[in-house]
């Protein structure tokens, strides 16, 4: 006789969890509590009975002290407000899927929507779901979501929100949304049957279409056990659903060639092996097939702790990633097992449908579950590929994460490598506080395992990268081609401006056509300029740059905006002993005679003009081959009359 076992049998993710959780609570709180039954499984109650745990059967039996468990299938939120006010500590062992449903009916009332769960209105997990809002309307299938349609006149005008309770089965679901999409076109849908649970019927129907007979496990209780045997009942005409191995028949086997198995949620797998162990004593298996009982303990110990496993994600919580690993055990990872970032989500390391190398920290054969992590095999990863980094001369990328003393700490793919201030890539008087939370590269320049201590560089990567730009530049260079560059230093004759990798200066007489006495006074360190090649010497590595626009020239301007006899507003820029210069456009200054300042004798020009001062002056006269102009201001003045005195004379 040939068995066929189900690989998804067992514990789901959920289950295993809140078992988990239960075992940990019995064993380290005072008084523990369960409000309910954790899970659809009376040898598991019972097992957590002798550990210590209790169970109440309302909120109001917590007292002041209490460490009470939530079960995976969920609570009302009322429930948590009296556990809280009776002074009892809520341990939430709510499936986070089921959590998951719990927060969109609660968000689809908020919104002023019509919340609708499909599934059955007795299952525990629907009246926690319950809970989570006013007025939740449960349809148990497509029959009662038709009559619904029909009655309901508001359904057209008041939007829906459709979630799917985890034991539903799929062809039910799809058959209802139908019936509700025909009435109503505000609708939300949420596809919330769980993927472990879909995954688990599935299968246990392909085997059933396979088989002579078919042998459920678990709890007559269970929702999930009873949807499996009646799925199974219509693929096979012999099924036999059974809590234990005393309730297995034997004879009721006899003759049969094939016989397949699968199991609840909610059924530990010291139970299946124990039915295991009774199919084998019994001989079922004939001979010449593979042994049952060696199948389904490779099934079940695929797994040991300290191990490296490869899992798909099949979904995320703020709190743990579930991981299908192919067989019996269901993985999770906790958040803190995904990194060392506090600040990172899960979301934003893995997706589902993602294929990960993890490390088994732990293995509960018994329960079903393992507990993985992610960034153990991401260390040594790391460890590997700095090694290797330092060996092949590779640039790395981090994030630069604190200041250290002497220098910053940079994250590697969660690994700390120390860089010195000297190696940070920033001048000597600069504050170490400017590179946190950059992104740099770096070189790796020592490490020490044993130690768990990595140096880099920051400016090694830095140096090659302007070395190399900077051959790219002299490759290339000619008189009058122009670049893009960044002030990077400053004194009082010029700056120096970075073109990529070479710096390349301006005097301050090519800066701008007007007249200025400190680059200060048209740029900055750290501008960008447009600037052009003026003359460059390779063999001395200097370059000439300018930043004036040839091609306009302030004379040419001047001569075509003014002649002589015309009156300019002008800026006074010097003021010397013989007279002042002023300037009339950018880049061309004039020249007013200290005779033509004023219409009386003056001592010195700054008596009447001072620098930056804006006066009207007539143009008197231009010399076009000099370039130079004069200005006249008393030109413009109105002649003093004469004294009365010197009129009678």
């Amino acid at each position: 006789m040939e068995v066929i076992a189900a690989k998804s049998a067992g514990f789901c993710f959920g289950v295993a969890r809140a078992v988990k959780m239960a075992q940990d609570l019995a064993r380290e709180a005072d008084r523990p509590r369960m409000l309910g039954s954790v899970i659809h499984n009376r040898h598991v109650t019972a097992a957590l009975e002798e550990q210590g745990m209790t169970s109440i059967r309302s909120p109001e039996e917590a007292r002041q002290g209490d460490s009470v468990l939530l079960r995976a299938h969920g609570e009302g939120a009322q429930v948590r407000r009296i556990l809280a006010e009776r002074g009892a500590e809520v341990v939430d062992a709510t499936c986070p899927k089921v959590a998951h449903v719990q927060r969109l009916v609660a968000e689809a009332e908020a919104e002023g929507r019509q919340p609708v769960m499909l599934g059955d209105p007795e299952h525990p997990e629907v009246r926690g779901v319950a809970g989570w809002c006013r007025n939740l309307l449960v349809l148990s299938g497509p029959e009662e979501a038709a009559r619904w349609s029909e009655t309901a006149a508001a359904v057209g005008q008041k939007g829906l929100t459709v979630v799917c309770q985890t034991t539903l089965h799929r062809e039910n679901m799809e058959k209802s949304l139908k019936i509700l999409k025909k009435q109503c076109t505000n609708l939300k849908i949420f596809d919330t049957i769980c993927d472990a649970t879909y995954m688990r019927q599935s299968e246990a129907a392909q085997i059933a279409a396979r088989v002579d007979a078919m042998v459920v496990v678990g709890d007559p209780k269970s929702a999930n056990t009873k949807h499996l045997t009646e799925i199974c009942r219509t693929r096979c005409g012999r099924v036999f659903q059974v809590e234990s191995a005393d309730e297995l028949s034997m004879a009721e086997l006899s003759g049969c060639e094939r016989v397949g198995l699968t199991a609840g949620a909610s059924t530990p797998a010291s139970i299946i092996k124990e039915v295991k162990k009774t199919m084998s004593e019994e001989k079922i298996l004939g001979e010449g097939t593979e042994n049952f009982a060696e199948m389904l303990e490779q099934y079940t110990n695929t797994l040991y702790t300290g191990g490296k496993v490869t899992g798909v994600v099949t979904a995320i919580t703020p709190t743990e990633v579930h991981v299908d690993l192919g067989c019996k055990q269901a993985g999770y990872i906790p958040v803190d097992q995904l990194t060392d970032d506090p600040s990172v989500k899960p979301e934003d390391i893995v997706k589902i449908g993602d294929e990960l190398e993890l490390f088994v920290i732990r293995v509960n054969d018994v329960e079903g579950y393992a507990t993985l992590s992610k960034k153990k095999i991401d260390a040594v990863k790391v460890w590997e590929n700095i090694e290797s980094a330092v060996e092949n001369k590779d640039v790395l990328e981090g994030i630069v994460t604190e200041e250290n003393k002497g220098g910053v700490v940079v994250s590697v793919k969660g690994q700390r490598v120390f860089v010195p201030a000297s190696q940070s890539g920033l001048p000597r008087d600069a504050a170490m506080t400017e590179l946190v939370k950059q992104r740099v590269k770096l070189r790796i320049t020592e490490v020490n395992r044993a130690r768990r201590r990595v140096v880099g560089s920051i400016k090694a990567v830095q140096q090659e990268a302007r070395a190399a730009a900077a051959a790219e530049v002299w490759a290339n260079i000619e008189a009058g081609k122009r670049y893009t560059g960044t002030v990077k230093s400053m004194t009082s004759y010029g700056v120096f401006v970075d073109i990529g990798g070479v710096d390349g200066m301006v005097h301050i007489t090519d800066l701008s056509w007007s007249r200025i006495k400190h680059p200060n006074e048209v740029v900055a360190i750290g501008d960008t300029l447009e600037v052009y090649v003026i003359s460059y010497d390779p063999e001395k590595r200097k370059i000439s740059l300018g930043v004036k626009d040839r091609s306009t020239n302030p004379w040419q301007v001047f001569m075509d905006t003014y002649k002589v006899g015309d009156t300019a507003k002008v800026r006074v820029v010097k003021l010397m002993t013989f007279g002042a210069f002023a300037e009339v456009v950018p880049g061309v200054d004039g020249l007013i005679h200290i005779s033509q300042i004023a219409d009386h004798r003056i001592e010195k020009p700054g008596d009447v003009l001072s620098e930056g001062q804006t006066v009207e002056a007539k143009i008197t006269a231009v010399d076009e081959e000099k370039q130079k102009i004069s200005l006249s201001i008393r030109a413009l003045l109105a002649p003093t009359p004469a004294p009365a005195d010197a009129m009678e004379e």
